[in-house]
C-alpha cells in the first residue's frame, strides 16, 4: 500500500477522567452509569449523534428471560426497562420458544431516556466524536486519542472501558483480538426496517389457523393469538417467491411486533461477508442492505397475509451487526460452557440466550439451547496483559460460538454494568480492574440488583 509521512504533531488532551466509556451502545449506557459517583469524572464518547447503539435500530430486546422462564437479566437493564414501561415505550417481557423472551422498545424513547440518565447521573457525554487510536504506556492504557470536528484530541483516563462492539479500543491497545469462525466467516449483519398498515390480526389469524401453510419454526401457534410476537418461518412462503423470481436472501420470515397495532419491524435482510472493522466492507453492507428491503417488502405484501396494504415506514439507521472482532481475555468463554449451564465462582452475570449462529454463507441459521441458564465470568471482561482496560459487550472474551448467545443486548447490558461498577471499585481501592476483588463486585452487583443466581 502506498503510504504519506504524517508530521509528528503534539495533540491537545482535551480532558482527564476517571473513567471513560468508548461507545454508547446497550453495554457502554450501563456501564457509563454504573461507573459514575463516588465523586468521580466520567465520560462516555460515541461516534453517532445519539446514544442507544442497536436499541435504536428496531430490534427487541431478546433474553431478559431464561430457558425455565425466570428472569436472570435485573439490575440497571431492567431499571432501564422501566423508565421506558412507564412512558408507553416498552413491552413486559413476554416468554418466547426460540429467543426465551421478547421485548419491545421505541428506539427513539431510547435516545431520550439514556441521554436522561447520563444527565442525572453527570456523565459527560461527547457526540459525534470518533475513536481513533489508544494511548498506552508500557502494559497499561492511559487514554484514546479522538478525532471529530474539533480535530485530533487526546482524552486521558485512569480506566477505559471499550464498549465499541468491534473491540476498537482493545485491538488498538496491542490486545489478541479474533474474528470468526475457523475459516473467518462472520456472522452476517441485518438492515432493520418498519412497515406500517399492517393488518396484524389477519396475521395471527393465519398462523394459529393455518399452522400446516404458514409454518413456524418450532413455535407453537398460540404463542402467536395474544400479545407481541415474533414470527421464524414461512419457509413454504420464501421457497413459493423464490420460485416466482423474488430475489430473498434469507430461508424464513422473521418478523416483529412493534408498540403500535399496525406495525411490523422486519427482520430479513442479510449480506453476506461484510466486516464491519472495514469500512468499504461496511459500506457495502449498508447499500446492499438497502436495496434487499424494497425486495423483501414486495415479497411480504404478496406472499404473506396482513401485508397487502402496508408500506415502509422508516428503516434504522444503520446495519445491526452481529459479529466482528472479539478479544482474547483472561478466559474465553465457550459454546461448551454455554450447553453445560457452567458456574463460575467470578460470574458477574447470567445469560440464557441460546447458541443462535446465523451461518456465514447462506440464508439460515443453526440454534442450541442450554437446559437453563450460565453464568459469564469477570474474567470474560479482562484483556491479556494490558492494565487500565475493561471489555464489555459482544467484543468481550468468547468464541466463535458463544458470540452467537451473548450477543443479545439483554447480555450486553448485564456485562457494561458489571464493567462500569468493576472500573469505579477498583479505582476507589486503589487497584487495577483485573486487581479487583471480585467478591467485592458480585456483592455491589447483588446489592444494586443484579441477578447472579
Amino acid at each position: 500500500m502506498k503510504t504519506i509521512k504524517e508530521p509528528a504533531r503534539d495533540i491537545p488532551v482535551r480532558a482527564e477522567a476517571d473513567v471513560l466509556v468508548v461507545g454508547g451502545g446497550p453495554a457502554g449506557i450501563m456501564a457509563a452509569s454504573a461507573a459514575a459517583g463516588d465523586g468521580l469524572r466520567v465520560m462516555l464518547v460515541e461516534s453517532r449523534g445519539f446514544l442507544g447503539g442497536n436499541l435504536t435500530i428496531g430490534l427487541p430486546i431478546l433474553g431478559f428471560l431464561g430457558r425455565k422462564g425466570n428472569q436472570i437479566i435485573e439490575g440497571s437493564a431492567q431499571r432501564f426497562i422501566d423508565r421506558l414501561r412507564a412512558r408507553g415505550a416498552a413491552s413486559e417481557h413476554r416468554p418466547c420458544k426460540n429467543h426465551m423472551s421478547l421485548t419491545i422498545i421505541d428506539e427513539e424513547e431510547v435516545k431520550r431516556t439514556a441521554l436522561e440518565i447520563m444527565e442525572e447521573k453527570g456523565v459527560e457525554v461527547l457526540l459525534y466524536t470518533f475513536f481513533a487510536d489508544a494511548i498506552r504506556e508500557g502494559d497499561a492504557v492511559k487514554g484514546v486519542v479522538v478525532e471529530s470536528k474539533a480535530g485530533r484530541e487526546a482524552i486521558l483516563a485512569k480506566t477505559v472501558i471499550d464498549c465499541t462492539g468491534d473491540g476498537d479500543v482493545a485491538f488498538r491497545a496491542g490486545v489478541e483480538c479474533r474474528k470468526g469462525d475457523a475459516e473467518g466467516g462472520m456472522q452476517p449483519p441485518t438492515l432493520m426496517f418498519c412497515m406500517k398498515g399492517v393488518d396484524v390480526q389477519r396475521l395471527r389469524d393465519a398462523i394459529v389457523g393455518h399452522p400446516d401453510v404458514y409454518d413456524m419454526d418450532v413455535m407453537p401457534p398460540e404463542q402467536f393469538r395474544t400479545g407481541k410476537f415474533i414470527t421464524v418461518g414461512l419457509r413454504t412462503q420464501i421457497r413459493q417467491a423464490q420460485a416466482a423470481g423474488y430475489r430473498i436472501p434469507v430461508a424464513r420470515t422473521i418478523l416483529i411486533t412493534g408498540l403500535a397495532d399496525d406495525e411490523i419491524w422486519v427482520n430479513m435482510s442479510r449480506v453476506s461477508g461484510v466486516d464491519s472493522t472495514r469500512p468499504e466492507s461496511y459500506t457495502y453492507g449498508e447499500i446492499e442492505g438497502r436495496k434487499q428491503i424494497y425486495e423483501i417488502a414486495r415479497y411480504l405484501r404478496e406472499f404473506v397475509p396482513g401485508f397487502a396494504d402496508a408500506r415502509i415506514e422508516k428503516v434504522a439507521p444503520f446495519m445491526g451487526i452481529r459479529e466482528s472482532r472479539v478479544i482474547v481475555g483472561r478466559y474465553v468463554l465457550t459454546a461448551e460452557d454455554i450447553i453445560a449451564c457452567r458456574r463460575f465462582g467470578d460470574a458477574i452475570a447470567v445469560a440464557g440466550y441460546p447458541v443462535d449462529i446465523h451461518h456465514a454463507k447462506g440464508g439460515d441459521c443453526t440454534m442450541h439451547f442450554c437446559d437453563d441458564s450460565y453464568d459469564i465470568p469477570y474474567r470474560c471482561l479482562l484483556p491479556e496483559r494490558v492494565a487500565g482496560l475493561l471489555v464489555a459487550g459482544r467484543c468481550s472474551s468468547m468464541n466463535h460460538e458463544a458470540m452467537a448467545s451473548t450477543r443479545v443486548m439483554s447480555t450486553c447490558m448485564a456485562l457494561g454494568e458489571a464493567a462500569g461498577r468493576a472500573a469505579r471499585l477498583a479505582l476507589k481501592a486503589g487497584v487495577q480492574p483485573a486487581d479487583l476483588d471480585v467478591e467485592a463486585l458480585r456483592a455491589e452487583l447483588r446489592a444494586t440488583g443484579a441477578y447472579l443466581g
